[in-house]
């Protein structure tokens, strides 16, 4: 049989009684031991038991004195709370003020970043237009014959020059984008024909590789509104950035579906490496690798998807992405149908 709760007492609320009851003098050490041990054979007995009780029953103790005890007790309690409050109020507006401080400087170095990136990307546009007008120059002849392996040579050059040319675009985008000065030029797209001319300009690079690049889509599309200079941008990172993660013999698959009258879909899969399921934020993150090593095997700046999924949120769109290690990737985001 269980025994009935202890009756609420003002007593419950005071920690340390009896050494307080010491200090103030109004018993001795002694007296507390006594009654301590009263209250113990009292619980012991299966009764609720108090100290102040015990007390008052050894006759250490009347009632208006435990009473005033109590009280005074419970006063010092309630000050010490209120201080302790104040103190915590005052270290949190401490911390959020740091906190603010913080968040100020990252902003501050953030845009620092972005300026630093900007100016250097467009002071390396000019010298890099001089290199490559001298480039075609000589592989045209028109400074005078070349060898075939003069010529070879400035060919691969010439590649090297067109991807600096891209990496330059794309630190400029990403600068522009993290200083919110991404400008959208909305506009009825073709999105069945834009995809089709991404896929037949991945396809040299991918067939070097190995890989099969493959549109899957109805003939008949309806236009979405869009950036179309942006969302080609965003279909061939795309399709290159599941390229590279794609072995011999894979293949990267651009899908479109309609979804609902509004809505067409845009999916860009592969059958590559994947992405473990606790990293796929990080994909995300600028300057960002997965593999960060000296001796990672895949190239590239960590610029790509980042600025992928600016350029997809800027038109109002989310991007998805679905992967596990070792069986692919998969991104998707939809667009808006225009209706005539």
């Amino acid at each position: 049989m269980t025994s009935a709760p202890p009756k609420l007492s003002p007593e419950m609320l005071v920690p340390r009684m009896g050494e307080y009851l010491v200090q103030k003098g109004l018993i001795s050490e002694l007296d507390l031991q006594r009654a301590l041990t009263l209250q113990q054979e009292a619980i012991s007995k299966g009764e609720h038991a108090l100290l102040g009780q015990a007390l008052m029953d050894l006759n250490l103790l009347d009632r208006d004195t435990l009473d005033q005890v109590i009280t005074e007790q419970i006063i010092q309690l309630r000050s010490a709370l209120q201080s302790a409050n104040r103190n915590l109020e005052q270290r949190v507006r401490e911390r959020t003020a740091d906190l603010n401080d913080a968040l100020n400087r990252l902003s501050e170095l953030n845009q620092m970043k972005a300026n630093f990136v900007s100016n250097i990307s467009h002071e390396l546009r000019t010298p890099l237009t001089h290199i490559k007008g001298y480039l075609e120059l000589l592989v045209s002849g028109s400074l005078g014959d070349v060898s075939d392996e003069q010529k070879h040579a400035l060919t691969v050059s010439q590649r090297s020059a067109g991807k600096l040319e891209d990496l330059i675009e794309d630190l400029i985008m990403f600068s522009l984008a993290s200083k919110g000065e991404l400008s959208m030029k909305l506009g009825s797209v073709d999105i069945h024909r834009l995809v089709n001319l991404a896929a037949k300009s991945a396809r040299r690079k991918a067939e070097g590789r190995g890989v099969s690049v493959l549109v899957e889509s109805p003939e008949a599309m309806p236009f979405v509104q869009a950036d179309g200079e942006k969302i080609s941008w965003v279909i061939s990172q795309l399709v290159d950035n599941g390229i590279k993660f794609t072995p011999d013999g894979g293949t990267v698959t651009i899908s479109l579906e309609e979804e609902g009258k509004n809505l067409i879909r845009i999916g860009v899969s592969d059958t590559g490496v994947g992405i473990p399921q606790n990293r796929l934020k990080e994909v995300f993150e600028p300057f960002h690798q997965l593999d960060g090593s000296s001796t990672r095997r895949y190239g590239g700046t960590g610029l790509g998807l980042s600025l992928v999924r600016q350029i997809v949120e800027a038109h109002g769109s989310l991007l998805d992405v679905k992967s596990a290690e070792g069986k692919g990737a998969t991104f998707k985001f939809p667009l808006l149908v225009i209706r005539e």
